[in-house]
């Protein structure tokens, strides 16, 4: 029996969620939508995705594929036959058939994040799931010539999370190429936009805390600039909480 390989786009509200990935015991994006192709084609159907993102972290646009024996089923069809299924916090709103080598992953040429911050004033209570909140201004022009440095091949070792696994396997490449990051203020709120090829574990969370956290200590760009070439790791500010992040969208 021939399989259609699809591809979704997936947008989902993290809150609830311990990450992407599936795990024992424990609710996850990836679960739950396995659960739902699982009802649709009566037997389990693995599910690739173009990244893991982590416990509380969002996605305006997450992409993932799968293998269906349903036959005469247009991809589009899938779109409402999986919310019908799935819970409020994980819509499908794209479906499209692809080449039987395309995977969500290693397919991916551009992984976009963006990072919300509410500063100046109290978050309304509904804002706290979507953003985080400093108490201060900070100063978008320092900010983006921080930003400015994260470009290119770069060596990302200061914004790598101990638990990657670079570090417990101890193999894989600390380079990361970032094609663009950048601050600006949209709607009354800061908010940063990172792409990048790939990412490390926490890699944007700590990229935003780091640059908020010497922003805020007034430190000048060439002391900034030697600290991210030293990619000492205990140099990193504190690792921003998971509610302001958003996976944005996926390049192939």
């Amino acid at each position: 029996m021939s399989e259609t390989n699809i591809n979704l786009t997936i947008s989902y509200d993290g809150t609830d969620f311990s990450g992407w990935q599936v795990q024992n015991n424990v609710r996850t994006v990836q679960g739950v939508i396995e659960k739902a192709l699982a009802s649709l084609h009566k037997e389990h159907i693995p599910l690739m995705g173009a990244g893991r993102t982590d416990a509380g972290v969002h996605a305006a646009s997450q992409n993932a594929n799968f293998f269906s024996g349903i036959q005469k089923m247009p991809a589009s069809r899938f779109i409402p036959a999986l919310n019908r299924i799935l819970p409020q916090d994980v819509r499908i709103s794209g479906a499209q058939e692809v080449a039987p080598d395309f995977h969500a992953r290693f397919s991916a040429k551009i992984r976009v994040y963006r990072y919300y911050i509410i500063f100046g004033r109290q978050p309304l209570p509904y804002e706290t799931r979507y953003a985080d909140w400093v108490y201060h201004e900070p100063r978008l022009l320092v900010l983006n010539s921080y930003a400015r440095l994260l470009r290119g091949e770069l060596d990302c070792s200061l914004f790598a999370c101990p638990s990657d696994p670079i570090f417990t396997r101890g193999s894989g490449s600390k380079f990361r190429f970032i094609h663009n990051a950048y601050f600006f203020i949209e709607n009354k709120s800061l908010i940063f936009e990172i792409s990048a090829n790939a990412f490390f574990r926490k890699m944007v969370r700590s990229i935003v805390g780091t640059l908020l956290f010497y922003e805020k200590k007034d430190v000048p760009l060439g002391v900034f600039k030697k600290i991210l070439e030293e990619g000492r790791r205990e140099n990193a500010g504190p690792t921003a909480v998971p509610n302001g992040l958003f996976l944005w969208k996926v390049e192939y």
